[in-house]
């Protein structure tokens, strides 16, 4: 769709109008006074043929937004919010859509768009005109896929959007300009000002876009978390070399974020951005299986090494897989896709409530010292069926029970 409606401002007004009765939010235009305009996204991703799940529809009113805003909420019924109180900043929620109204803070609509953070965001639809104002010349920023601020201060205004260029690059496969990039380069620091959660947010976003290869390249290459291990840690690989279609797309999308998480970010640097425990594990693990790789070959690893290694990465062992030799990848991966292949899907391949009741054994340390002992001699094929399970349990418990003198 860019590259027709970038040409006629007409095509783009028009479905602007469709796609705003399409999500019914032509009703709240009648509680909007003379002035107000549309900016932001929900403008840009029209303009790109990109549909999102979750719909941002960012109006600008001259005055009274907190006043408009509940008086919209109240007529719908749906969730209403103060962002922020002293700028008349507001949020509605009706259900996936996400109505923010702002008061104009500049004395004009061009001083309002030149202090928003990008030129393809500031492209402005005016209601009561039902025309654009493009100040900044985003729409031709858009036609390129260029990522350009029309002033510095507007991003440190609000530091985050320092780290927002790459999602840009990872979501809409953007370019960033040349002045901008050394912006960046100055001034990334200042990332450590902005709340942990909106960073960790961010990052979130950056790893899950469908360009999130180009833009941890990026982050690696201009250094943005400060980590000067990126290079002399050999944990951290060299991305442009890994061949990353051996993973299927499912894979792709489930397992790369992690990986790329792991990449950019230490364990240290997790834990400051309040990553969730999982996460944090997730890289304690692949760290630790990564520096074992390190210092023994996987055709030396025992038995107990290599089950241990598996159920400890069963979940997520093709965020693991580049950290392999390149010729055992792919025989992994296969063996892994394998649901019915034991060693590489430990978990769970014995119920503890049918050995207790069996065996007549209660929880404890000798219970889970068994239950592992069986699971290795599944994963091994040592074990074939209920029958065996029971009478090698048996046999185990009268080894290793603790005897009652």
């Amino acid at each position: 769709m860019k590259s027709s409606i970038l040409t006629d401002h007409t095509l783009i007004i028009d479905e602007l109008e469709t796609r705003i009765k399409f999500h019914n939010l032509n009703f709240i235009l009648g509680f909007l006074p003379q002035g107000s305009y549309l900016v932001g996204g929900y403008i840009r991703d029209i303009i790109l043929g990109r549909e999102t799940e979750k719909v941002d529809f960012d109006i600008v009113v001259p005055f009274n937004a907190i006043e408009i805003g509940q008086k919209i909420a109240d007529n719908i019924g749906s969730k209403f919010i103060i962002l922020d109180e002293k700028r008349e900043v507001v949020r509605i929620i009706l259900n996936h859509i996400y109505i923010d109204i702002a008061n104009q803070d500049s004395s004009t609509i061009e001083g309002d768009l030149c202090s928003r953070d990008f030129s393809i965001n500031s492209i402005a639809f005016l209601f009561d005109k039902k025309s654009l104002f493009d100040p900044l010349n985003g729409l031709k920023d858009l036609e390129i896929s260029l990522l350009r601020t029309h002033s510095e201060n507007n991003l440190l205004n609000d530091p985050l959007r320092i780290l927002r260029c790459f999602r840009f690059v990872s979501e809409l496969n953007f370019k960033i300009d040349l002045n901008l990039i050394n912006f960046i380069k100055k001034n990334k620091g200042k990332l450590y000002l902005v709340a942990k959660e909106r960073i960790n947010n961010e990052i979130q976003k950056i790893v899950h876009g469908a360009n999130a290869l180009d833009s941890v390249l990026l982050i690696k290459k201009l250094n943005i978390f400060g980590n000067d291990k990126l290079s002399e840690d050999s944990f951290f690989l060299d991305l442009e070399k890994i061949n990353y279609s051996e993973l299927n797309q499912e894979e792709k999308e489930k397992f790369l974020p992690s990986f790329f998480i792991a990449q950019i970010l230490d364990v240290v640097s997790l834990e400051k951005l309040k990553f969730n425990k999982a996460e944090i594990v997730k890289t304690k693990l692949l760290r630790k299986w990564h520096f074992f790789l390190e210092n023994k070959n996987t055709a030396d690893f025992d038995e107990s090494d290599r089950f241990k290694l598996h159920k400890e990465l069963e979940m997520f062992l093709p965020s693991f897989i580049f950290y392999l030799p390149q010729n055992l990848r792919l025989d992994w991966l296969n063996r892994w896709r394998d649901k019915e292949d034991k060693l590489f899907h430990p978990s769970n391949l014995i119920n503890g409530d049918v050995i207790k009741k069996n065996l007549k054994i209660e929880d404890g340390p000798i219970l889970g010292d068994l239950l592992q002992y069986l699971s290795k001699e599944l994963a091994y094929k040592r074990l074939n069926n209920f029958d065996e399970a029971i009478y090698k349990a048996t046999q185990w418990i009268e080894q290793n029970a603790p005897k009652c003198d």
